[in-house]
């Protein structure tokens, strides 16, 4: 009965000091009233320990006993007030969220910064929330100075991905005590979605040169140049680059074809099987996005009104896949 008791007051007692805020901008000071100690099991014993020995002093009238009493419970509220000052007064700031796939681990870049002079020891920092199994970090900050941490969070959906609520706690120096506080970071991670992992071939468009005629491939060599940004890997030229050829600079340099155009990538959302849901329609063109990045074609992307030129590289790339994450999300 005790032990139900003592569960739903826990239970209680976490949902009110949990309950939901709005991310917290900028830095955030935890002042006193943020702070909140309490025993922990070997302390409430310690307590008991004490009481009985107090008790004990008073029936046998041991002044000897009184004196170690006495003793033994300043330790105790010295260990309180180190307790609290090791979390309280702390300065905590977001750092970078990094973007990632639907199913993956987010990661968020925390930081705890200390503008007193004394040495913050062992303050463990998790994720918390409904259904956050994460790995507790310890930190030690150093006085005057600062300290950083990564969490990672499961990213379950597209979109933008709030950092969970954060938890601060720490027992230094004694264990008899646990002082903790919350933290809800201002900082968001982009998900995309997850690429389909048995996606069909890319759906090649063959370019075509003046006449009409459709042109695919790469037959007529007609040399070596310079290598340029947004050329493809492919078509390093391997055996040059390994020569170094002092008249190329010793640079990389890449094949050159004459009478040919490279085949361009078409990607609309509107040309796939209806019968798919958009999840899974928003999966295989994320993953033909990777494709035909990972191949160096150029490729358009149609998403209803959205419409994005035929191109390739990093920042092309980016701006695909935040389309594909945003999409029907109504966010920006």
């Amino acid at each position: 009965m005790l032990g139900r008791i003592e569960h739903r007051l826990r239970r209680f007692a976490n949902r009110w000091l949990q309950r939901s805020r709005a991310p917290e901008p900028g830095e955030v000071f935890l002042h006193q009233r943020r702070v909140y100690i309490v025993p922990t099991h070997p302390g409430l014993f310690f307590s008991v320990v004490l009481i009985a020995l107090f008790i004990g002093s008073m029936n046998y009238n041991l002044s000897l006993g009184f004196a170690f009493t006495f003793l033994v419970a300043a330790c105790a509220l010295i260990d309180m007030h180190l307790t609290f000052r090791n979390l309280a007064h702390l300065h905590l700031a977001a750092g970078r969220a990094g973007d990632v796939f639907a199913g993956e681990e987010a990661r968020f870049e925390l930081h705890l910064i200390n503008r007193r002079r004394h040495m913050r020891y062992a303050i463990w920092i998790d994720f918390v929330g409904e259904g956050m199994e994460t790995v507790a970090q310890v930190a030690n900050v150093p006085g005057k100075g600062s300290s950083s941490v990564i969490l990672s969070a499961p990213a379950r959906e597209r979109g933008w991905m709030q950092s969970p609520r954060v938890r601060l706690q720490t027992r230094f120096p004694l264990g008899l005590l646990r002082a903790w506080s919350y933290w809800q970071p201002d900082v968001r991670a982009l998900v995309y979605p997850r690429p389909e992992e048995q996606a069909p071939p890319l759906p090649l468009a063959a370019s075509r040169d003046g006449d009409g005629m459709a042109q695919a491939g790469s037959d007529d060599f007609a040399g070596i140049r310079n290598y340029q940004a947004g050329d493809s890997l492919r078509r390093l030229a391997w055996r040059q680059i390994a020569r170094l050829d002092a008249d190329l600079g010793g640079e990389l340099v890449t094949k050159h074809f004459e009478g040919t155009a490279a085949a361009e990538v078409m990607l609309d959302l509107q040309t796939l099987p209806a019968g798919m849901d958009l999840e899974a329609r928003l999966s295989r063109l994320t993953r033909w996005v990777l494709d035909a990045e990972a191949a160096g074609l150029p490729y358009a992307l149609r998403l209803g009104p959205v419409c994005f030129d035929a191109a390739f590289g990093p920042g092309h790339q980016q701006s695909c896949l935040q389309a594909l994450a945003l999409y029907g999300k109504g966010e920006a």
